[in-house]
Formats: C-alpha cells, sequence, structure tokens
C-alpha cells in the first residue's frame, strides 16, 4: 500500500498532481480548460505543473484564471525554453543565464504572483528530445548562478532540476534541489541510480512521461503484456497500473499526468487508490527497461 502523501519542497502534497501542457488542447475551449483544473482541485489536486512555454502562455493563463488562494496549490513551473508559437516544436531553448532570469520574469506575469513557488532548470541532458547546440550550450554553475540570485532575491522560492544527468544532479545538490523531472516509466528506468540518490536526499521525483512512449519508436507501459495482466487482475486501466507502479516502486514519486478530458482525469487521480500486491509488483518489475534516448528536431 502507498501512502496518499509525499513531501515537496517543505510541505505536504498529495503524490498525484497535474501537468498542465495538454490545457493547450482546450485553447479554443478555455471554459472547458478553467473547468477541468477546477475539477482537479476538487479530487484533492494540490501540485500543477507549468511552464510558459506550454500553450505559448495559455496554461499559466488559465491557472492564474482557475486556482484561487485558498486553493493552496503548489505551482511548479520551468525556465530553460520559451514559446515559439510557429516553431516546430512551438518552443526555442533558452539555456543562457539572461535568458533564465527573463523566463522567471515571464512566469511571474502570466501566472499573476510576485513569487514562483519552485521553478524547474530544465537542462536537457538527458531523456528524449531536443539538445542545446551553440550559445545555447551553458556550464551548469552559470545556470545556478543566476537560479540562486533570483531565489535570494525572493523571486523563486525553491530550484528543480529537468531532464539531467546523475552527475549534473550531484555537482547542483548544493545549491538546494527540491526535485527532478526526468523521463522515467516502467518501460525505462535508466535513472534508478539518480532515483535512489533522491531518495536518500530527501528530494522528489516527478517523473515526466511516465507511461513511456512519448515519441514514436519508444517503449511504452501500455503495450506490456504484464501491465494488461495486472489491469485485468484489479480491474483497472493499463495506464492506472503504470501509474501506480511509480507510486508503489519509491516512496518520494509525485506523479502529473496530464489531460485535456475529466474522466481521464478522474482515471488518473483514482491510480493513487490502487493497491498492487506482491504477485503484481514482481510481475512488474520483471518487465525489461529499455532506453528513451532520441533526438527530435
Amino acid at each position: 500500500m502507498t501512502t496518499s502523501t509525499a513531501s515537496f519542497a517543505g510541505r505536504t502534497v498529495s503524490r498525484i498532481g497535474y501537468g498542465a501542457l495538454q490545457l493547450e488542447r482546450l485553447h479554443d475551449r478555455r471554459g472547458e480548460a478553467v473547468a477541468l483544473l477546477r475539477h482537479a482541485v476538487e479530487l484533492g489536486v494540490d501540485h500543477v505543473d507549468t511552464a510558459e512555454f506550454y500553450g505559448s502562455g495559455f496554461a499559466n493563463a488559465v491557472i492564474r484564471e482557475a486556482l484561487r488562494p485558498e486553493d493552496d496549490v503548489l505551482v511548479v513551473t520551468k525556465v530553460g525554453a520559451d514559446p515559439d508559437p510557429g516553431g516546430h516544436p512551438p518552443l526555442r531553448l533558452a539555456q543562457r543565464p539572461e535568458q533564465l532570469r527573463a523566463s522567471v520574469e515571464d512566469n511571474l506575469r502570466s501566472l499573476g504572483v510576485d513569487r514562483l513557488q519552485v521553478v524547474n532548470l530544465r537542462r536537457l541532458d538527458s531523456g528524449p528530445g531536443l539538445r542545446p547546440e551553440g550559445d545555447q550550450v551553458v556550464d551548469l554553475d552559470d545556470q545556478l548562478a543566476v537560479m540562486t540570485a533570483l531565489r535570494d532575491e525572493g523571486k523563486i522560492g525553491a530550484i528543480g532540476l529537468s531532464s539531467v544527468t546523475l552527475d549534473v544532479l550531484r555537482r547542483a545538490l548544493p545549491a538546494g534541489i527540491v526535485c527532478v523531472q526526468n523521463a522515467y516509466s516502467l518501460v525505462s528506468r535508466d535513472d534508478e541510480d539518480m532515483l535512489e540518490l533522491c531518495v536518500a536526499e530527501g528530494i522528489a521525483w516527478v517523473p515526466y512521461f511516465p507511461l513511456g512512449g512519448a515519441f514514436p519508436g519508444l517503449p511504452k507501459a501500455t503495450d506490456e503484456p504484464a501491465v494488461h495482466a495486472a489491469a485485468k487482475h484489479l480491474g483497472v486501466t493499463a495506464t492506472q497500473v503504470g501509474l501506480a507502479w511509480l507510486l508503489h516502486h519509491a516512496p518520494n514519486v509525485l506523479l502529473i499526468p496530464g489531460t485535456a478530458d475529466p474522466a481521464h482525469l478522474e482515471a488518473n487521480v483514482g491510480a493513487g487508490e490502487i493497491t498492487l500486491d506482491a504477485a503484481t509488483r514482481a510481475a512488474l518489475d520483471a518487465v525489461e527497461s529499455r532506453s528513451n534516448e532520441v533526438s527530435i528536431g
């Protein structure tokens, strides 16, 4: 049985939050987007993950409209990329210190706050997706210097990391890291050593692409026979099994599944109530882990 809450940035939050990336699918139905986020809060979600480049500011605007101070929701944003509405993908890297500072200011404005509770530095050292080139290859120390300065100024409450290697996390620990967001799932467990370090250091592990399969050719948890067998045994969906396995795997795992569909939202939150018996866990643990390294451009 898993506990339903975990520590994150000095507070206790429900282990299943909400990732705001999918809100962009409701761009032309803003009222539905606001209602979806309100429903998430009603379901007990108190941790929302966002970025200014999600929908070129749309996700942050919805969060600003939907959330109220009394909801006491921990809003986590990220820097390291900026919106690029005409691009493919619709973002451009923004790794340089002055760009990180500008991105923090953009998030402060669009979220309508004077302090960002947690900001993840998206490094792009690992995982599927883009890699920095040219002047976007920036030393970690230079990035942490501006992030800690922003924290000292009160514009950031705490610092996290995203898409990093074990070496980068170790180098960053003295800066006081509260969370790591890496691509990680039942079928792509490359970062087991990093997860163990996070457990030891009291750092929240917030996997993105928690079911794998982010890009063509990458493994998907929902394609695994063991996952479907567990779903049938438990009377739940394969997606819920993939999420539940993560919660059972380590006590510091926090999930931020995203969706634009209220029924999927309810199913995702419901994954936190699933208990995996020993035999089911053993069968899932035996699933082969494959690399999720792939580049897009």
